[in-house]
């Protein structure tokens, strides 16, 4: 069987799409398995031991390299495709592609036109990779959480814990200053590794600053794959409801996740095995405001992120480790 996966997503997930190939894998280890993604997102899956091809969406020449990959993949005669995305584009390649069987989610477009759709919901207790598995559960009777295959990164003799204190979206981002405060407590008993993208140079440059000592700032310096490494060494990561959650869980390092202005009930949640998720104790009516977060608190308290203090995250590290 020759099966083409889609994500085309942020590098969040990818990652958690990663089960899909895990999943087939123990299920059909002969099968052929072929994964599209967006430009940018191509270092997670490098020298991916059941990848037999990688497949790349430059979305800056959106039209045109969709095209070119739809020539492609009637070339290559797919079994079958699994979409795991509701966008319009997604569906148009999914279809144009000529697969036996295309399976996808009921909030595509096109999925009227799929040879199976399965309906997309968001309800409590049902992970996203979970969500996803339904797509491909007739075809893979053994499912499998998402698995990262990072080179090895030394960056430290002694024992570290990760912080990861970026979010593309400011409602889903802990504050800084309580990230500073985190590390002041933190310093005395552990070696601190800052983790972020190239966006996110700034923010982890004033938190080093703050913090002064016993901190190794990683921010901007190594690509996905790569930071997936860092985080497999640490004793454990904090982290927001971003995409390092979701690379600590395919590397199974224990995690503190911080919702601020999202919450559990969407399913993107850390799951590695040690995991601890942090959420507002007060009942706000305006959570969540938004499912992927937003630039700014709509009503300019930000409490579900400023009620989480530093102390009790600290508590959650000391209890994760214990």
């Amino acid at each position: 069987m020759k099966v083409l996966i889609i994500q085309t997503s942020f590098p969040g997930d990818t990652i958690l799409a990663s089960s899909l190939i895990e999943s087939l894998h123990a299920s059909i280890p002969n099968a052929q398995i072929h994964f599209l993604l967006r430009k940018g997102n191509e270092s997670l899956f490098m020298n991916h031991p059941f990848l037999d091809k990688l497949w790349i969406w430059d979305k800056s020449i959106k039209f045109k390299s969709a095209l070119s990959l739809i020539r492609a993949f009637r070339n290559e005669k797919f079994d079958l495709i699994v979409n795991v995305q509701r966008f319009f584009m997604t569906g148009a390649i999914t279809l144009l592609s000529g697969p036996k069987i295309s399976i996808g989610f009921d909030k595509n477009p096109w999925s009227i036109f799929f040879t199976k759709k399965i309906k997309h919901e968001f309800k409590i207790g049902l992970h996203e990779t979970l969500r996803n598995y339904q797509l491909i559960q007739e075809f893979a009777g053994i499912f499998k959480k998402p698995k990262l295959y990072p080179p090895e990164i030394k960056i430290s003799d002694e024992p570290y814990i990760v912080l990861a204190p970026a979010s593309v979206w400011f409602t889903k981002q802990w504050p800084e200053e309580y990230w500073i405060e985190l590390g002041n407590l933190l310093q005395s008993k552990y070696k601190i590794v800052l983790l972020g993208g190239p966006a996110d140079v700034e923010l982890c440059e004033r938190i080093e600053k703050e913090i002064g000592v016993n901190v190794i700032n990683t921010c901007g310096k190594y690509k996905l794959l790569e930071s997936a490494g860092i985080i497999k060494n640490a004793q454990a990561i904090v982290c927001n409801d971003s995409a390092p959650a979701h690379l600590a869980t395919a590397v199974n390092t224990p995690t503190v996740q911080i919702f601020c202005s999202t919450t559990t009930q969407f399913g993107f949640t850390a799951d590695a095995d040690k995991t601890i998720i942090l959420q507002t104790e007060e009942n706000l009516d305006c959570r969540p405001c938004n499912n992927h977060g937003l630039k700014a608190c709509p009503l300019q308290h930000f409490s579900c992120a400023k009620s989480i203090k530093a102390s009790r995250v600290m508590a959650a590290i000391e209890q994760i480790l214990a």
